[in-house]
């Protein structure tokens, strides 16, 4: 009788099944790790809001805080110098000159799972004050929590809708 190479059905669907678990034991993981380090990026980029913002008042104080996060940005122009209204206090990506980051999620500029944006006081001429959020792009999917802070430079969470401050800070 001749010897036969190679492997059985059975031994294949024994693989294949193995396969299929550990596949279900490591996608769930993934996706919690996806989403904690979406969350420890919008936390990252609020304190840099907030050091940008602290700066910006500070060199241009006849201004007071930026009104936007494109203000903050670097401009439509690249290696164009800093000025009152491009500061270049924030990456490309955070201080996108479109939408801009202002007012709401819809206007606001997407980074890591997150949309970031500012409100600020319409203060004439001197801004005395703002909001930043960041609120997940998809709740559930790209983060869990909403984050915001203020000119107090303390960051605030809510699990379940748009943060304010009236929310928990972060530990």
């Amino acid at each position: 009788m001749r010897k036969q190479k190679g492997f059985s059905l059975i031994e294949l669907l024994i693989v294949v099944a193995i396969i299929l678990i550990i596949a279900a034991i490591a996608i769930p993981n993934l996706l919690r790790s996806r989403i904690a380090a979406n969350e420890a990026s919008a936390v990252g980029s609020l304190r840099t809001i907030n050091t940008a913002e602290v700066t910006y008042a500070s060199t241009y104080p006849s201004a007071g805080f930026a009104p936007d996060l494109k203000t903050l940005g670097p401009g439509a122009t690249p290696g164009a110098s800093a000025s009152a209204t491009n500061a270049v206090l924030l990456d490309s990506v955070l201080g996108a000159v479109s939408p801009g980051g202002t007012g709401a999620a819809s206007a606001a500029n997407p980074k890591s799972g997150y949309y970031f944006y500012i409100s600020s006081s319409s203060g004439s001429p001197i801004v005395s004050t703002y909001t930043a959020n960041a609120d997940p792009i998809t709740p559930d999917q790209t983060g869990k929590r909403y984050f915001f802070t203020d000119a107090s430079g303390v960051l605030r969470y809510n699990a379940s809708q748009v943060a304010s401050s009236a929310d928990s800070a972060l530990q």
